[in-house]
């Protein structure tokens, strides 16, 4: 771990990012250049102390979990994203578009959707970043590890509280888009990705996924419209609208409802109710 490096490195890059760059108010002038570190420490959701001791030459060795957070506050590059992994003293993770790395132009346009749910999902339908509106319509998905990070693994291991969100007649449309999506993540991904984990943990588990998948269906399926039921105000009929990254390995997925309609009114009074339970 070059101690030198990765603090001259991190506060050099904190520097050269404006509030704007990661969706942040401006706010009253400011008496240093670029981001604040509090302002870092919370994007990347760690303590102020813990990333401040960092810039300070100081603290124990990060986690590649802790510089792949910070890789998404900073805004990095993918080659950036594996300096720092280097001068912190690890290796770089692979590039597959699976951990907690977030390709910086769809975080670009990201930021921008403060008022709409969004989410940036892996090919598996991992949530790795999602906005308040999107929580307060499904919750909060970037929480859980391992296979159960997945969506689609989720829906088929867990579907008592997985599947709750939608109705239970388009529980088996649903179930084949999964698959479908999963197939095709499966071909794209070397033996050792997480689409051949979760293949590898459902097939002895779901006897409802081994039927479909021996079907071979492929498709890459996130734009769609769909039914959500919200715990409180009920169903939702939303439009999902889709941004990949070159490679396809990364997706912005955005959820509107036409302007002027129940749905959109219903979209904004989950977002309202949304804000409220944060605050509490």
């Amino acid at each position: 771990m070059d101690r030198a490096q990765l603090a001259a490195f991190l506060r050099r890059r904190r520097e050269s990012l404006q509030p704007a760059d990661v969706g942040l108010a401006g706010g009253p002038r400011r008496r240093t250049p670029g981001l604040r570190r509090e302002e870092v420490a919370g994007l990347a959701g760690m303590s102020p102390d813990y990333y401040g001791r960092l810039e300070q030459r100081r603290g124990p060795q990060p986690s590649p979990q802790i510089l792949d957070a910070l890789a998404r506050a900073l805004r990095l590059t993918g080659d950036e994203r594996d300096y720092l992994h280097r001068v912190a003293g690890h290796n770089p993770p692979p590039r597959t578009g699976t951990g907690a790395y977030v390709a910086p132009a769809l975080l670009r346009v990201f930021d921008r959707l403060a008022d709409t749910p969004a989410m940036i999902l892996t090919q598996v339908a991992e949530v790795l970043v999602q906005n308040d509106p999107a929580r307060a319509l499904l919750g909060e998905r970037t929480r859980y590890t391992g296979l159960d990070r997945s969506d689609i693994y989720r829906w088929f291991a867990h579907p008592g509280t997985e599947r709750r969100w939608y109705p239970e007649d388009d529980h088996p449309r649903q179930s084949r888009v999964h698959v479908a999506s999963l197939r095709a993540a499966y071909a794209a991904q070397g033996p050792d990705g997480p689409a051949h984990r979760i293949v590898r943990a459902l097939h002895p588990r779901s006897a409802e996924f081994r039927d479909l998948w021996e079907r071979h269906e492929v498709a890459v399926r996130f734009t769609d419209h769909k039914v959500i039921l919200h715990p409180q105000i009920g169903p939702i009929e939303v439009d999902c609208q889709v941004l990949f990254t070159e490679d396809q390995s990364q997706a912005l997925l955005v959820l509107t409802a036409p302007p002027d309609t129940e749905d959109a009114d219903k979209l904004r009074l989950a977002a309202v109710l949304g804000h409220q339970q944060f605050a509490r």
